[in-house]
């Protein structure tokens, strides 16, 4: 198929072309490399990808190999990325589909690394021969023209058949890929890539992938607008109770809830925002404090700056276990289990702080059993997040903590093998 794209120069493709436009379009691509002038030419954002990659000095008999990345960094990247949550999605909507069609699901991060791969065994196992494996980098910098280096280039969905691509070794290959990126600011998040043999071509494909990476992107706009009104559940009660103007925004700086001042879309954060006085441009000098999922932001008119933060461990009773705080936030009294009861009164012990490990120590006379230390910490902060730091795990600077303990010190927590535990009650009994 061909279409003209100026009076001289014929645009051609390869997709799904035999005969005269298959020949037509490898006559363009060493006609390119040659650097002679030709009447034909591949389509124009193929023509683009030909240019960069020209440039960059990419071989075009070069290999397509590319340096994997380790396990633990593939790891550490699929955890990193909003893309882990929406695999399920992804491979319900895409997985079967290649499987049937004899092609592969590839999901990439936004530096093209292969992070997930999926679909017909055959292919799977073919695709190693071309690095098409997790770990591999398919950016246009390293494996030249291909669907999902070129969709990470020009940020469009875009179908590469073929000849199309820049290195000879892949021009057994079909691939469409689309961007996927965070409703909530723009960002690019990553690459969702269908490959096959370039028998398997379908001129649908790439609408498939790109309506697929639609509804992935509708799923973050989903989750968001859950996590926005769970937040506004925590805030609601506290801004009632706040005299002034302020409001309860998300990390990214999105609305809330606010009181005694207009509301607005997002409010701009600083890269690093931490508890306390923090001067921002648009409102002047605020008191922020962490919220479970985002931060109260209250505008200083005099009266936040001087409110102090203050958490009293009531220990005094084995069965009501409490925390009580009082802040800016307001005043307010949590239950705790065995096991929180057991962390705080640790970080209370030792004000300077603990990391996991000491902390695992403290509490199972084990610094191996980090997993669960930072499992329960994490749980904690969820409800404390106003008054608890991490790296290492402590109260926050300027919190005011006190420990009520029982009338018998020797009685503390009674049912806790914790050594930080033992150790206070051991030294109760012998005083």
């Amino acid at each position: 198929m061909t279409d003209t794209g100026t009076a001289r120069v014929v645009r051609v493709t390869g997709q799904g072309a035999g005969g005269q436009a298959s020949r037509s379009l490898h006559r363009a691509r060493e006609a390119r490399l040659a650097g002679a002038r030709s009447e034909v030419a591949p389509r124009a954002e193929i023509d683009a990808s030909w240019d960069r990659v020209a440039r960059s000095g990419i071989d075009p008999d070069q290999s397509p190999e590319s340096a994997l990345l380790r396990a633990d960094e593939i790891e550490h990247r699929r955890h990193s990325t909003a893309l882990g949550e929406l695999m399920p999605l992804l491979r319900a909507g895409l997985a079967s589909i290649a499987d049937a069609a004899q092609q592969i699901l590839v999901v990439t991060d936004t530096e093209g690394r292969v992070l997930w791969r999926q679909g017909h065994t055959g292919v799977l196992r073919r695709a190693h021969a071309i690095c098409l494996e997790e770990g591999a980098d398919w950016a246009e910098g390293a494996t030249g023209t291909n669907a999902i280096g070129t969709a990470l280039a020009a940020r469009v969905p875009v179908q590469v058949h073929s000849a199309e691509h820049f290195i000879r070794a892949l021009h057994g290959w079909t691939c469409a890929a689309a961007p996927v990126r965070d409703p909530r600011d723009g960002r690019l998040i990553g690459i969702v890539d269908i490959s096959g043999p370039a028998s398997t071509f379908h001129p649908a494909t790439l609408a498939l992938v790109d309506s697929v990476a639609r509804l992935a992107e509708g799923e973050i706009r989903g989750r968001h607008l859950a996590e926005i009104e769970r937040l506004r559940a925590v805030a609601a009660p506290i801004l009632c109770r706040i005299g002034g103007r302020a409001l309860a925004v998300d990390v990214h700086g999105r609305l809330a809830a606010v009181t005694g001042m207009p509301p607005v879309d997002r409010l701009p954060l600083p890269k690093s925002l931490g508890p306390g006085p923090v001067w921002l441009p648009s409102l002047g000098m605020c008191r922020v404090e962490p919220l479970p999922g985002g931060w109260l932001v209250q505008v200083d008119d005099g009266g936040t700056e001087g409110a102090r933060r203050r958490v009293v461990l009531d220990l005094s009773r084995p069965r009501a276990l409490a925390v009580h705080l009082t802040g800016p936030l307001g005043n307010r009294t949590q239950r705790l289990s065995p096991r929180h009861a057991e962390l705080l009164y640790a970080l209370a012990v030792h004000p300077q702080g603990r990391t996991a490990s000491e902390l695992a120590r403290d509490i199972f006379g084990d610094g191996t059993r980090t997993v669960t230390v930072r499992a329960e910490v994490s749980r904690l902060r969820r409800q404390l997040a106003e008054v608890l730091a991490h790296r290492p795990y402590r109260f926050g600077d300027g919190v005011e903590v006190e420990v009520i303990h029982p009338e018998d010190r020797a009685d503390l927590l009674p049912h806790s093998r914790a050594p930080v535990v033992a150790e206070a009650r051991g030294a109760a009994t012998t005083a």
